[in-house]
């Protein structure tokens, strides 16, 4: 075969640090954005984005010339730069350590996009906790429970 064909779609999820509900509904549409241009940059398409306050949700088709971390890497901190270079947040804004990243394949890709753009109706029932958590039963990954959120604590 002369060229490659790919199709890897990821559900990326992380949350600002210690989960302070700083990402603000009036600029989280110019974020999302942004973060789209940086993942076409890095042979990446951002096909859906969305979330609430504490976190985000990216459904994104990566290159399989770049590794997921290298990607993940970027996309948080060039969007932690744009928040803290346009002063959205009183204080230096920073995501969280650690990620999810959860394979989706294509006949998926739809239900995932809906699931992404209903995070606010979906967070009313369930936290972010509760909602990452299931994500990892899901996906069949193994962890211990007193680590998957380090010791930060929600004020």
């Amino acid at each position: 075969m002369p060229s490659t064909h790919h199709g890897l779609l990821i559900h990326v999820v992380f949350s600002t640090k210690q989960r302070f509900k700083l990402l603000s509904p009036v600029w989280r549409t110019d974020l999302h954005s942004y973060i789209g241009g940086i993942a076409s940059e890095h042979r990446a398409t951002l096909l859906r984005a969305g979330g609430i306050e504490d976190h985000i949700h990216l459904l994104l088709k990566i290159h399989p010339s770049k590794a997921i971390a290298d990607t993940v890497k970027l996309l948080k901190g060039n969007s932690s730069k744009w928040i803290n270079s346009h002063q959205m947040v009183p204080a230096k804004f920073e995501w969280q350590r650690g990620y999810g990243a959860f394979s989706v394949s294509e006949s998926m890709s739809d239900t995932v996009k809906r699931y992404i753009e209903n995070q606010e109706e979906h967070h009313r029932q369930q936290t972010f906790q509760d909602e990452y958590l299931a994500f990892l039963d899901k996906h069949h990954i193994h962890f211990d429970p007193r680590y998957v959120f380090d010791d930060e604590h929600v004020a």
